[in-house]
């Protein structure tokens, strides 16, 4: 039992952690790793299979495949590495079996996605960053990154509040110190920042108490510690929107309007003239952030088109193993159409076309079998949660998720930022966890 609540306190950790520092969450991924496979050999829990075993295991296979046939093997293989967060997605199956550590990991990762959208909102209005050579990137390297991470976030929260808050339907204020906590928090390292005179010790203390505070959140059973958890969905969904607009962001907004109607259907079809609603305020109010990237005109957007032009013909010159992982930075010039704008990329802004690139259409057909098996196993779980609410989030939950990520995806190479992989890792996740702990009843 000891160790059940380690490996569960380490998720959460890595749930708290993938908004603000890839190193705290795969730090996390590696111990909880060793724990699950600690307790495997005591017998303490069984290897969950699944039915994304099969495609997942082929997809990593012609992955190595494509690695052996680069130019650069080496380069190649030290991209491939990645396959190893596919691991995750077994951690939390195995440890996300019982409604309150579902419930444990998601206020964990709420979480984190307040502390990365606050700062983000910070940075734009306070700090400078906001034009679109420096967009807010919170706590992690790079806006895109960020972007994405709050995009599933709010989708999160936002299955979470239609399926039901947690203890309280309405925060109260008495349960507003965790929030409070978060914010005030953000805030001294957004001070910091802008004196740029500590260095990076405050960011690496935050992230370590965060990673902390989604531990004890999520193994914590107390009525106020799950009451003030209630609050963090009441508030992640404005503010990661409001991060989101900071962000300038197309794909993202995309995404996560796409992720949202996901949620409003499955749970009240009838409630999609609030989004709508919302999204015409937001036009009638036309910030600068929006309107200045309502244009398809603009140089980023004829950029990809280029980029997807040649992503094409590095697939008919190669199309069973493709160019390799990580091999795109080295080809692109080969590739390049005269009229594209910059003469190198290090991938191609578009999902699809970067694995079928890299890896050969046969590799592009099992990542599709893979995104198919999860799409169909979390509608079945979504249609489940009409006739269970309180504990059938986890199927809309990762439907909108993943929709998000697959429609975000088709004007970003988002599967390569390693927090977002793992995001979507954990979302999708959570229906295959319900159907276990159905299983073990």
């Amino acid at each position: 039992m000891k160790l059940e609540r380690t490996q569960l306190g380490l998720l959460a950790a890595l749930a708290a952690t993938i908004t603000v520092s890839i190193f705290a969450a795969e730090l996390a991924l590696v111990l909880g790793a060793l724990v699950l496979g600690w307790r495997l050999l005591r017998r303490e829990t069984r290897f969950e299979t699944t039915p994304l075993d099969a495609p997942l295991l082929a997809y990593c296979a012609w992955t190595l495949l494509s690695t052996s046939f680069a130019d650069e093997p080496a380069v190649a293989l030290e991209d491939s590495k990645e396959l190893v967060l596919f691991a995750l997605f077994y951690l939390a199956v195995a440890a996300l079996t019982r409604g309150t550590a579902r419930e444990g990991v998601l206020s964990a990762l709420l979480m984190g996605g307040v502390a990365l959208a606050a700062l983000m909102v910070l940075q734009y209005h306070l700090l400078g960053y906001d034009t679109l050579d420096r967009r807010p990137s919170g706590f992690l390297g790079h806006y895109m990154s960020s972007s994405g991470v709050v995009m599933g976030v709010v989708v999160a929260a936002a299955a979470r509040l239609a399926f039901g808050a947690g203890t309280h339907d309405r925060p109260r204020p008495r349960d507003g110190w965790l929030v409070g906590l978060l914010l005030a928090g953000v805030g001294v390292v957004a001070g910091l920042e802008a004196t740029s005179a500590v260095g990076v010790w405050p960011t690496r203390l935050f992230v370590a108490a965060l990673a902390g505070g989604g531990a004890a959140v999520a193994l914590s059973k107390r009525a106020g510690v799950r009451a003030a958890a209630g609050v963090l969905p009441w508030l992640a969904l404005p503010l990661g929107a409001w991060a989101l607009v900071a962000s300038q962001t197309r794909s993202a907004w995309v995404g996560a309007v796409a992720g949202l109607v996901v949620v409003i259907v499955v749970r009240a079809p009838r409630l999609l003239w609030i989004l709508a609603a919302s999204l015409a305020v937001l036009l009638l109010i036309r910030p600068a952030a929006v309107t200045s990237r309502l244009t398809v005109s603009d140089a980023s957007t004829v950029d990809r088109y280029y980029m997807w032009q040649a992503g094409v013909d590095m697939i008919i010159d190669k199309p069973i193993f493709g160019q390799g992982p990580g091999m795109i930075l080295a080809e692109y010039p080969r590739y390049r159409w005269p009229e594209a704008p910059n003469p190198r990329q290090p991938h191609l802004h578009n999902n699809a076309l970067q694995i079928a690139a890299t890896r050969g259409l046969p590799g592009l057909a099992f990542f599709a079998w893979w995104i198919i098996v999860a799409l169909a196993t979390a509608l079945a779980e979504a249609r489940r949660s009409r006739m269970d609410p309180a504990t059938g989030w986890a199927g809309a939950t990762a439907l909108g998720g993943l929709v998000a990520l697959l429609v975000a995806g088709l004007f970003e190479y988002n599967l390569g930022d390693s927090e977002v992989l793992m995001l979507a890792l954990l979302l999708i996740s959570l229906p295959f966890a319900r159907r276990r702990e159905r299983a073990d009843a």
